[in-house]
Parts: structure tokens; C-alpha cells; sequence
């Protein structure tokens, strides 16, 4: 039967229930049509399949399974092909599982370093997050296994993150927050898209008109299903309306019943209905070509093996002053607890139980020969200073011909649910660097963390490696590039201030417990830093590798085009070669960067932007032609006055570099478009001059084109409002309690003292971020929406 035809053979019972989840993982099936219900399960970096009917955080509850690096390494790659690959695998271990849609990639802009989650997002800049996401949802689908694009849209913190409101401007909302989410659905078309927790402009997520139905299907041509995160839902019926097809978990009958009775009131219509359900039947329907052929035989070691690669090109080499690559005949001292107790993986619902995991002590003495290697553990994890540990570090370091040194952030630092307070290493950590003194002067740092830290010392090492989380093969991966048995090529997609007083949204990171205001705009990232020249710890694409790499012949290849002034509409397309060379004595791969830069534009505009890149592999000597193309949109901007993608007439700035700091070759071309060049607009004054930083409630207004909005109010109290806000009152106080003791229990399974920590700290946030109208989803059987309604007459009595 086609997917119509069984909507045609439903009930309206039926169909009301198909639009929420069976369970925690799965979703619903009609037997007597030969339905089946099908399953869907975390990821993104691996496979988090739970064994049981409800859902348990902690690591040993879920089967073993390839953990590849998580997202902000991925993208230091800058190589999608390599990303592919990685999602073909993660496809096949869908398919071994049984599994139809795995819950990935999450895509959303790093607008600020302190955010909890960003381990688990690619980039600060959309088009590395829009190419990444694209390839990782080809490989994965090329399975007939579904993805779920997320977190739609908006969502940059966990700070009150179910319930907040993100208030940001149209234009940004189109340059900054969706181009990612819109490229990756017209170039790959995953099964399923999941919309944030939060309200944008006043709206939840799991409702917005705009976001869900004008933009999402309507201008973008989205064929797959809406399906809200795990308790995202806030009106069902009006989720229904507006594009929400699937409410996941299960709400038991609650939101069923509540749909029955919106139809037979008028609220809801049959067709209305019909929309979502048909969308639903077509994903199950889908999921049924995996299913139904034979088993697939996973081979885990191949899957390890790519884990490795990928984990390869993740490594950024931040330093290097001829320390590395290390001699394998040289005394090793490798010093750290992270160095036999990795970070591999960030905290959180994507936590993924790894089939075998790698340590980095035991790699590099099988790189380096067990007999030149020592080791001193220097710290201990669960940050306790330790003296004699430090003394041991520093006594062995004297004898030691090389160190290598492991910090980095262990899983309280960064985690889902709550969002880093810093961006400094743990105390123990800088005081055993600081300790070790003269010896630092041979000393190589690897980094293990899932976003940037700030580096004090960074002057008085001579090299450093960002090693990110570099999943269950990362290991190898640090071994291997530290002894130059494979060369480095990562590149940062985002950049490491030297502070938190550096980064233009940090006075309104994360907001108040209800609101939050992208006041800074489009400035992030290095769209900020590279325009007011601000300096940085490292930049944006950033990556050294043990070799060199030239840049020369910048041209533009149409001979049509008179660069002078050319005619330029949505159709054109330039086409850039440039010609890179390894200068170096061995083989590496360089990433070409081309950024654009509009001379005189009427609205403020970044002096850099991302526009193109190629990762390119060049043996020692080797020289090739890269080839970049830029289209009308690469130019534009969005116009809000007539909602539009506009390019004015003007000069562009084409500029061709290793980094956004590192630019090589810079060329100007003039564009002659339709849209003249209009005089500044005076109204944003204050976002043409960024460094100033004047982003104050007037500027701000006029960026919004009406009055800020006011916050919501904590009281009087509803059933959006939190179990935090309500924690300090006498009825809420033992119900915060309650559900606090559910939620750790779904954190069991770590021994880690470090990670049962963060894992403790995720529960916290989660139960005080967690809105009353949740709770019947997550514990329907102690609570009802009757009694939750009686409990807020009585708070606001």
C-alpha cells in the first residue's frame, strides 16, 4: 500500500495517535494495515541505540557502537567527502540495529564559546556548517536510513533552553541562524527535521508559521517530517497547523485526545490533519527498504579504522616552532591524566558507547617504543590539587628529552544542559604548566575539548594540538601526527578569542531566564573579529601542518565577464582558479579559503565572509590548480525591506587565504546588478562601527524594526512555566525534588568520577529548565495535566 492509500484506510483515532511517539524511541504502527513502527535513536557521532523502553543518559545503557569524533572536529577537517564517508558507516550501523532514523546532525551557529553544546555543533560560520551537515545526511540516507536536522532554529545555548525566547533580527535570522538549515535541505533532503525547545520572536519553535511552513516547506521545498525535540511540544493543535508532524516522546493519550477533540470542536480540520499524518506514513513507509533487506554485516575494525582517519584530519595544529614532529628516538615524557583517561566525546544525550577505545599513553609507546616512554599523571581529574603529582611531573621532565602534555576539559565543563561558565583550563592543569618552568621550552600541549579554551601560556610553549574530542580512534590519531607519521591538516571553523571580553554577544550570553536578544547581530565569530581587527588567540581556519604551501595565480575564468563592471544577476556564476604548491619536503593537504568582502555597502556587512574553500592534497614539490565558484548569493545580503536576497552594485573584495588572518592573494571585481548602491542606512549607525559595541536598546530596536520586546513574566505562574521557577515555593519545592531524583537515575552508568559529576550538573539544569506541561510526557503516571492545572491555581492564589 501506498502512503495515501492507508491514510485513506485510517481512523481519525488512528491518525491523531501516528502523530506522537509510541514511546521514548519509537513511533507508532497500525498492525491490522501491516504498518510497522519503526525506531529512531540518538546520535550524531555514533550509533546511541538505549536497550531499554525508556531513556537512560549514562553510557553503559546503550549497545556498543563506532564513536567517530564529535562535530567540532569534524568540521576542522574541512573535507565533506571525508564526512561522508563517516555517515555511510554511521548508515550501516543504523541498518545492523534496526534502526530508521538516527537523531543528527546538530547544525546550529556557534554564537558564543561558552555555549554547553557546541562540541556537538560544526561551526560558528554557516557554510562550513551547511556543508558538513549536507554530507553527513547523504552518507547516512545513501543507507535508506533517515536523519533528523537539528535543532531548527535558533537554539545557541542551554541556559533555560525550553522555554526561552530568542529575539534576533530577520536579516540575521537569514545570513547567520538558517543558511546551514537551507542548504543542507536542498542539497540532501533529510527524512526529518527537529525543531528547538525555544521560542524565536515570541513563537515556539514547535509552532512558528514562518519557520516551519513559509520557509521550511514553502521557499525551501522540504519533503520530510517536523519532528519536535524530546519534549518541545507546547500546543499540539497549533504545532499541527503550522508544520509540527511529529510530537516525540510519547505523550501517552494526552495530545491524541487533545487533537479528537480540536476536530470535532472545528480548531483543527481533517485536512490540516491529513497533512501530518501523510508525512508520517511516508517516513515509515521509507524506512521500510532497510528493514525489509537482508541483515547488514558491520565490520566495527573498518569502522574503527575510518574513525581514525577522520579523527587525523581533525587535529589542528594551533603551534609549531620546530618542536614537532617529534623524534621517535627521543626520551617521551607524556604528562596528564587525560593522557590515560582521554576525553574522547563531549557530556549529554550523545554519549556514545564506544566498542573499543584507544588511550593515548598506550599509542604513542606503540609509536615512540615502550622503552622511551615515561609518564607522569601531573593532575587528577576530579580537579583535587595534588603537590606530589605536580613534584613527579616536574623531576621527570628534567630527564625527558620531549614532553607531551594532555589538558583539556573534562565532562563538567561542557555538557548538554548547561552552558560553561569560562574558557580557562582547569586550575590544576595551569598550575602544573606554570610549575614546570624552563621545561616547557620542549614541551608539546594536546588539547582535548570540545571548544576553545583560552592558553596563558601559550607564548612559552613552542607547540600546542587541538585534538577536539577525537572519538574512540582519536588516540592513534595524536600519536601518529605528533611522531609526523601522518601530517596535520585541520583548520579551525572557529575562532579562539583571547577572552570572554573579546566576543561581541558575551554581554547578552545567555540572557535572562526568559528571554535572550541577539543584540551584536551578524557580527559573530570572525565576521566581528576580522572586521574591527580584533585580536585573537588563533583565527578562523587557522591550521599549520609539517609542510608549506604557496598560493599564486589568482584569476577569474569567464571570458565573457568584463571585470571592469560585470552584469551580474542570479544566473551568473565566477569561476576562481588559483594555483597551490607544496613547497615543503613532504606530502600535506592545504585548505584554499576564499572570503568576499562588499566595498561600500548601504547596510553593515562583515569585511570577510566564508564564500568558498577546498581541502587540496599535494605531494612534497606538487603543484595544482583549485577552482572556486561563487554564485549571486555568495554577494548577497538579505534586504528586509522587500525580503529579498540583494546584491548591490558595488566593488568586491575577493580574497584568497590560508586563514581569515592569513590572506595570500586578493583581487577586486565590480558587480552591475539591479539593486543601486544606496547611501549608508543611518537608522543601524551603530552596527557599521561594531568595535564600538553601542548595541543599546535604541540601536537595537532599529535593527528589530519595532520595540524590544518585553521578557515573560515569571508569574503569574503557568504551564510553560519551569520547575526552576518554581523550586523556592512550597508547592514546588518536593515536585522539583521528584523529578530530579527521575532524572538521575536516567544519568546512571558512569564510574568517571568526572563525568558522574557532569552528568549530576545535566540533571539539575534539565529539571529546573524542564516546564510544567512536560511533566505528564516524562512521568505520565505520577502526573496528570488536571492536577498540574490545580497546582497552579494554588501557586497563584
Amino acid at each position: 500500500m501506498t502512503p495515501k492509500d492507508i491514510l485513506n484506510a485510517l481512523t481519525v483515532e488512528e491518525k491523531a495517535r501516528l502523530c506522537t511517539g509510541k514511546d521514548f524511541w519509537h513511533l507508532h504502527g497500525i498492525e491490522r494495515l501491516e504498518l510497522p513502527s519503526i525506531m529512531v535513536t540518538d546520535g550524531p557521532h555514533g550509533l546511541r541505540k538505549q536497550s531499554g523502553e525508556g531513556d537512560h543518559v549514562g553510557l553503559n545503557a546503550s549497545v556498543k557502537a563506532t564513536c567517530f569524533p564529535t562535530a567540532s572536529g569534524l568540521a576542522s577537517s574541512w573535507n565533506p567527502a571525508l564526512i561522508e564517508k563517516m555517515g555511510v558507516a554511521l548508515g550501516k550501523e543504523c541498518r545492523a540495529e534496526n534502526v530508521s532514523v538516527l537523531l543528527g546532525p546538530g547544525i546550529n551557529i556557534k554564537r558564543n564559546p561558552l555555549g554547553g553544546r557546541n562540541f556537538e555543533y560544526f561551526s560558528e560560520d554557516p557554510l562550513i556548517a551547511g556543508d558538513m551537515s549536507t554530507a553527513w545526511i547523504k552518507g547516512v540516507q545513501s543507507q535508506d536510513v533517515g536523519t533528523s536536522l537539528k535543532h531548527y532554529a535558533v537554539n545557541n545555548h542551554e541556559h533555560c533552553r525550553m522555554t526561552v525566547d530568542a529575539v534576533v533580527d530577520q536579516r540575521t535570522l537569514r545570513e547567520i541562524y538558517l543558511p546551514a538549515f537551507e542548504k543542507a535541505i536542498k542539497q540532501s533532503q533529510p527524512w526529518t527535521v527537529m525543531c528547538a525547545y525555544n521560542k524565536i520572536n515570541g513563537t515556539y519553535a514547535a509552532e512558528h508559521q514562518q519557520l516551519l511552513d513559509d520557509i521550511l516547506v514553502k521557499e525551501w521545498g522540504f519533503e520530510g517530517i517536523v519532528v519536535t525535540d524530546w519534549g518541545a511540544n507546547n500546543d499540539r493543535v497549533e504545532g499541527i497547523k503550522h508544520g509540527q508532524h511529529l510530537e516525540m516522546p510519547s505523550s501517552g493519550e494526552l495530545n491524541t485526545q487533545k487533537i479528537l477533540d480540536a476536530i470535532d470542536s472545528g480548531r483543527l480540520s481533517i485536512a490540516a490533519l491529513d497533512k501530518s499524518v501523510l508525512r508520517v506514513l511516508e517516513l515509515i513507509v521509507k524506512s521500510q527498504a532497510a528493514l525489509n533487506n537482508a541483515p547488514v554485516n558491520v565490520d566495527l575494525e573498518r569502522h574503527h579504522t575510518l574513525a581514525s582517519k577522520v579523527a587525523e584530519e581533525s587535529c589542528v595544529l594551533l603551534k609549531n616552532d620546530q618542536l614537532l614532529p617529534a623524534q621517535k628516538d627521543q626520551n617521551v615524557l607524556v604528562i596528564g591524566a587525560l593522557a590515560n583517561n582521554t576525553r574522547y566525546q563531549g557530556a549529554g544525550s550523545s554519549k556514545i558507547n564506544p566498542f573499543k577505545l584507544e588511550q593515548p599513553l598506550a599509542q604513542i609507546e606503540a609509536v615512540f617504543g615502550t622503552n622511551n616512554v615515561r609518564y607522569s599523571q601531573g593532575y587528577q581529574l576530579n580537579d583535587e590539587s595534588d603537590q606530589t603529582m605536580i613534584e613527579d611531573a616536574v623531576a621527570q621532565a628534567e630527564q625527558a628529552d620531549v614532553i607531551f602534555l594532555f589538558a583539556g576539559l573534562t565532562p563538567k565543563y561542557e555538557s548538554e544542559g548547561f552552558d560553561r561558565q569560562h574558557l580557562n583550563l582547569p586550575q590544576v592543569q595551569l598550575d602544573l604548566i606554570d610549575a614546570l618552568g624552563d621545561q616547557l621550552g620542549k614541551t608539546a600541549v594536546i588539547l582535548q575539548n570540545g571548544a576553545p579554551v583560552t592558553l596563558p601560556f601559550v607564548d612559552k610553549v613552542p607547540a600546542i594540538l587541538e585534538a577536539y574530542l577525537g572519538g574512540q580512534a582519536g588516540a592513534s590519531a595524536i600519536a601518529k601526527i605528533l611522531a609526523g607519521d601522518v601530517n596535520p591538516s585541520g583548520k579551525l571553523a572557529e575562532t579562539f578569542p583571547l577572552s570572554l571580553d573579546d566576543v561581541p554577544s558575551q554581554p547578552y550570553f545567555p540572557g535572562t531566564t526568559k528571554q535572550t536578544q541577539y543584540r551584536e547581530a551578524i557580527w559573530v565569530g570572525y565576521r566581528y573579529f576580522a572586521h574591527t581587527a580584533q585580536p585573537v588567540l588563533f583565527p578562523f581556519g587557522h591550521g599549520l601542518t609539517y609542510s608549506e604551501f604557496s598560493f599564486s595565480e589568482l584569476r577569474i575564468m569567464d571570458d565573457k565577464l568584463d571585470l571592469k563592471a560585470v552584469s551580474f544577476d542570479e544566473q551568473t556564476r565566477i569561476r576562481l582558479q588559483v594555483t597551490v604548491t607544496n613547497t615543503g619536503d613532504r606530502a600535506g593537504a592545504e585548505v584554499v579559503q576564499c572570503y568576499l568582502g562588499q566595498n561600500k555597502p548601504s547596510q553593515p556587512r562583515p569585511a570577510k565572509e566564508l564564500r568558498a574553500y577546498q581541502k587540496v592534497f599535494l605531494e612534497a614539490g606538487q603543484s595544482k590548480c583549485v577552482e572556486l565558484e561563487l554564485n549571486y548569493r555568495d554577494f548577497a545580503f538579505w534586504c528586509e525591506a522587500d525580503s529579498q536576497w540583494r546584491v548591490e552594485s558595488d566593488d568586491y573584495h575577493i580574497q584568497i587565504g590560508a586563514s581569515v588572518e592569513d590572506i595570500r592573494l586578493t583581487t577586486l571585481i565590480t558587480l552591475k546588478t539591479d539593486t543601486p548602491l544606496a547611501p549608508q542606512n543611518a537608522t543601524l549607525s551603530a552596527y557599521f562601527t561594531p568595535a564600538d559595541r553601542q548595541f543599546n536598546d535604541q540601536s537595537f530596536s532599529a535593527l528589530l524594526g519595532k520595540p524590544i520586546p518585553d521578557a515573560t513574566p515569571i508569574t503569574p505562574y503557568t504551564l510553560n512555566s519551569t520547575l526552576g521557577d518554581i523550586a523556592q515555593t512550597e508547592q514546588g519545592k518536593p515536585l522539583f525534588n521528584a523529578m530530579l531524583s527521575v532524572f538521575s537515575k536516567m544519568m546512571e552508568g558512569d564510574t568517571n568520577d568526572s563525568a558522574a559529576e557532569a552528568d549530576k550538573l545535566m540533571a539539575e539544569a534539565m529539571v529546573s529548565d524542564m516546564p510544567l506541561r512536560n511533566l505528564p510526557v516524562f512521568n505520565s503516571q505520577s502526573y496528570s495535566e488536571e492536577a498540574l492545572l490545580a497546582l497552579l491555581a494554588d501557586l497563584n492564589s
